[in-house]
């Protein structure tokens, strides 16, 4: 087998790809930027450009999968430009692989397995959602992602089955949100955020890489939540954050009103609440390395500790 993965060089790509070359299973990649082109045995990478529709069909070779991850990055403040370029990215994205794919003529590739989102679940405090839930959030973010799975869903025409799979907050030393969730708490500035009632669905980058896999290796399709099988709280978050980092949360809880007025539309990210289930990538044998968000953050903080003398070192 052979798999080609979009956004191969960010934060959940790498951890695919190490996940994949550990398997033995070799990676072509597709890149915006030529530079970040490399040609190793078992990781070989292309050029593309979606805005433009071009791409290298040579990427397609003996390839039996697609991953796709690419997209625009989510997490900036939500100008009418910008959120232009995150629903355009992703639909260009997946418009550009399924036009390349019909074209290279390769009859090889079996499955695409994409990247979607938890945000497609409306905003709630009660709800547990599961991938059955038909609920779309009327906002920003279920909009992007209704039309990003619906685009997907059209390389069923080209007779591949399709994976989607629903990200929630991942947890990584080496990027995203909790770096960012971390720093004010190691500088004694951490708080709760809003009412700190507010759901949040994490995963573990290394399950999630694992999860990507598997859903390749199994040749799965549907819809599945990226999720760990025990989402929590804001405040259980800040206060587990704050137990690993050896801090001390002495600061109110940050109101609403106040992220709101800084952030604007995007503190929907901060304060949107979605408890989402794992239950069905479970039942289809998946096993969590990281369970629960103590284990979770014990191993990526200890790991991190273990590292610095190492680095300190060389």
């Amino acid at each position: 087998m052979k798999v080609l993965i979009t956004g191969a060089t960010g934060l959940v790509g790498q951890a695919i790809t190490k996940v994949l070359q550990q398997k033995d299973i070799p990676v072509n990649y597709l890149t915006t930027s030529k530079e970040k082109i490399t040609s190793e045995d078992g990781f070989q990478g292309y050029y593309w450009n979606p805005s433009k529709g071009e791409i290298d069909l040579e990427c397609f070779k003996n390839v039996q999968a697609i991953i796709n991850l690419a997209g625009t990055s989510i997490a900036q403040r939500w100008t009418p430009e910008h959120r232009k370029k995150v629903l355009s990215s992703r639909i260009n994205s997946l418009r550009t692989l399924r036009e390349g794919l019909e074209q290279s003529k390769n009859s090889e590739v079996e499955c695409l397995v994409s990247a979607s989102a938890i945000g497609i679940y409306p905003d709630s405090f009660s709800e547990y959602y599961e991938e059955s839930d038909n609920q779309v959030d009327d906002g920003f973010l279920g909009e992007v992602v209704q039309k990003w799975e619906s685009e997907a869903d059209t390389f069923e025409k080209l007779g591949l089955d399709v994976a989607k799979i629903r990200i929630g907050l991942v947890l990584s030393k080496d990027g995203g949100a909790l770096p960012k969730m971390a720093m004010p708490v190691k500088n004694f500035i951490g708080a709760t955020l809003g009412s700190g009632e507010q759901w949040q669905s994490w995963i573990h980058i290394e399950d999630l890489a694992q999860m990507f896999a598997f859903v390749v290796e199994n040749n799965l399709s549907g819809v599945y939540n990226g999720v760990a099988p025990n989402p929590v709280t804001n405040t259980k978050m800040t206060k587990e954050l704050a137990r690993m980092l050896d801090r001390p949360l002495w600061l109110p809880n940050i109101p609403a009103s106040v992220l709101k007025l800084v952030l604007g539309k995007i503190s929907t990210l901060l304060l949107g609440s979605q408890r989402v289930s794992s239950k069905k990538i479970e039942e289809e044998g998946f096993s969590f390395q990281y369970v629960n968000i103590c284990q979770a953050l014990k191993a990526l903080y200890s790991s991190q500790e273990e590292n610095v003398p190492a680095s300190v070192e060389a």
